[in-house]
């Protein structure tokens, strides 16, 4: 599956002079998680999250921890641009979805900015990975892996299971070219929409 099968778009990005407190209102308002930040010529510059609009800004009560509150206001941020994370991986719209989810885990992140040329086209959060996952149910999977590998070989060869959303394919004949059929069966079932990720299994069957 492509990551342009299941982003966010079009996508709501904010420029780096936008007021900080504008900014919360968006996120609140739309019930993001995250905001691509892009400069005038629409290039994406840093993203901005709710992590950073409200780091700092919330002042501790003295009633519970016994000291004056500090004065506020000095110092604070008060544009996108002064919180804004500014190293931020992207993807292709063409990415496969399962290295962007495998990333996101990885990295312990919520969202990815997806970005064809220099233009921001969309974004895909774990909101839209799970969206995606849950949109097929595994049998219906089944059936849509199955007919799309007979068109490859229209026998009984391939033998699909699909659990999660991650099919796994076994190959149960033998032959000269069965390792470059395994090649094309796999890249098949992941091209399946619902599909997240799709492993091969060679199994011919036991002739004695």
């Amino acid at each position: 599956m492509r990551a342009r099968e299941i982003m966010s778009s079009p996508v709501v990005s904010v420029p780096p002079d936008m007021p900080v407190t504008q900014a919360s209102d968006l996120l609140a308002q739309r019930g993001f998680t995250a905001l691509p930040v892009v400069d005038e010529d629409g290039r994406l510059i840093g993203l901005v999250t709710e992590a950073d609009l409200i780091r700092d800004r919330v002042a501790p009560d003295p009633r519970i921890h016994g000291f004056a509150s500090p004065a506020t206001g000095g110092g604070r941020a008060s544009t996108v641009a002064d919180v804004m994370t500014t190293s931020v991986e992207s993807f292709t719209p063409g990415a496969d979805v399962a290295d962007i989810a495998r990333t996101m885990l990885d990295e312990r992140v919520r969202c990815f900015p997806i970005v064809d040329g220099n233009a921001v086209v969309g974004v895909i959060t774990r909101r839209d990975l799970l969206r995606s996952a849950v949109s097929h149910s595994d049998l219906e999977l089944e059936r849509d892996v199955t007919k799309a590998l007979a068109a490859l070989d229209d026998s009984d060869r391939w033998q699909v299971t699909v659990q999660g959303g991650v099919a796994q394919v076994d190959d149960v004949e033998d032959g000269p070219d069965s390792a470059r059929d395994d090649d094309r069966a796999r890249s098949t079932a992941a091209g399946v929409p619902g599909i997240v990720a799709a492993t091969m299994r060679h199994r011919p069957p036991d002739r004695t």
